[in-house]
């Protein structure tokens, strides 16, 4: 039996844990079996540049985590290996940044479930998640939509003006 020493780390760290999934909103669970060194140090380079926390966990860990964060939904993947990646600003930075490298890693590396806020997807809804854009993306195509009625009225007025200096001259 263990300690009431490592009982009481183990509390520290589980509530620790409960706290960074509370305060994010999105995370994404992964399988990351498989990969090789230098994958994975270029996975966590990518996640690092989308201000995402990325770490692996004990399952058991995890478990009590996410019971204390009212996500014990995500029980049901929490078997095998399994790494978690946590964004506390982009909803969809840690499924497009690892859905991106699930696809280019051929079944070594899967996306198991994920949540934003205290909506849980299964693994196709991680898949459906990481196909979209980013903020900055969504809004550059928002003001791009805007401006090209615009554009293009203005580039029929001009060329009405200069059809009627050619009448008139």
């Amino acid at each position: 039996m263990p300690s009431a020493k490592v009982l009481e780390t183990k509390k520290e760290k589980v509530a620790k844990l409960a706290g960074l999934i509370k305060n994010s909103a999105a995370g994404v669970l992964v399988d990351y079996k498989g990969i090789t060194v230098e994958e994975d140090t270029k996975l966590r380079r990518e996640l690092r540049a989308a201000d995402v926390n990325y770490f692996v966990e004990k399952n058991s860990m995890l478990r009590l985590a996410f019971k204390e964060a009212g996500l014990e939904s995500l029980d049901y993947v929490l078997e095998g290996t399994t790494a978690i990646a946590l964004s506390e600003k982009d909803q969809t930075a840690p499924a497009r940044v690892l859905g991106k490298f699930a696809e280019s890693s051929k079944d070594k590396f899967n996306l198991k479930a994920g949540f934003i806020g205290d909506e849980v997807y299964d693994d196709k809804g991680v898949t459906a998640l990481s196909k979209i854009p980013s903020r900055d993306v969504l809004l550059s195509q928002l003001v791009y939509a805007l401006q090209s009625p615009v554009q293009k009225l203005a580039a029929t007025l001009k060329a009405l003006e200069e059809k009627k200096a050619e009448e008139v001259a």
